[in-house]
């Protein structure tokens, strides 16, 4: 495995991804949100920026694109169908396609649901799902533009993907979602074991990210649901708790 990621907390709660491929040097941030904290790691690190992506045109994901371009000068990806919301892009991209980086390739998968335009990547080389604000751990976002059905099938375009794949999300939710989650499933001990495990890292200031997608298929109830109807009435039931 080549690629690595490594979470940058940005904001409140938000997480900015740093990329590394090892067999070339090559970096990208996923979402930076603001310039500093993400200037801070790299210039920590010894680091260049050769890559931004982007998962969609929320603020709270793009609010850093212009410091960071500002600074040094990197190659902006994003979805060609949502140009028109996001900072230029140099690479613009849709579902399928192959995204180099260093030896690597990102791999992008439409993800509608929280906004229309959303996208993932996925980095087989390293085992990497960026999701952005498509799925958190024990949570998915919010449906601000898209449908029910629409995000039930955008994460059900995950399944081919292997267990032990790294969820990279973008946000730190998994506090709030596993309360949510055990009122869904509250016999489900492997939930109940990572919600002690999340309070446990919570109070010592980690962060529960990444964590491994079969983890989160043994418990993140959006994930189990059986299909997009059952998956509709999880989400207004969190969208009212």
């Amino acid at each position: 495995m080549t690629v690595t990621a490594q979470a940058i907390p940005m904001l409140s709660d938000n997480y900015a991804w740093l990329l590394i491929d090892s067999a070339t040097g090559k970096t990208g941030i996923v979402d930076p949100a603001e310039a500093a904290p993400a200037i801070a790691v790299l210039e920590r690190l010894g680091l260049g920026l050769d890559f931004i992506f982007l998962t969609h045109h929320h603020d709270d994901h793009i609010g850093g694109v212009a410091g960071l371009v500002d600074m040094y000068h990197p190659t902006i990806v994003g979805n060609q169908a949502d140009a028109h919301r996001l900072p230029p892009l140099d690479i613009p991209v849709h579902e399928g396609s192959l995204v180099e980086f260093g030896n690597a390739r990102l791999r992008v998968i439409e993800t509608p649901g929280h906004t229309l335009g959303h996208i993932s990547y996925y980095i087989a080389d390293g085992n990497i799902l960026l999701p952005g604000d498509t799925l958190f751990s024990l949570g998915c976002g919010r449906l601000f533009e898209g449908s029910a059905e629409q995000m039930f099938n955008s994460i059900a375009k995950y399944g081919d993907l292997p267990d032990e794949t790294q969820v990279c999300a973008g946000h730190e939710y998994t506090s709030s979602n596993a309360r949510f989650a055990l009122t869904v499933e509250p016999q489900n001990e492997a939930l109940r074991r990572r919600a002690v495990q999340v309070q446990v890292m919570r109070g010592q200031g980690l962060p529960t990210l990444p964590v491994s997608l079969g983890l989160e298929r043994a418990t993140n109830p959006f994930i189990r649901a059986r299909d997009a109807q059952s998956f509709a009435r999880i989400r207004t039931a969190k969208d009212n708790a």
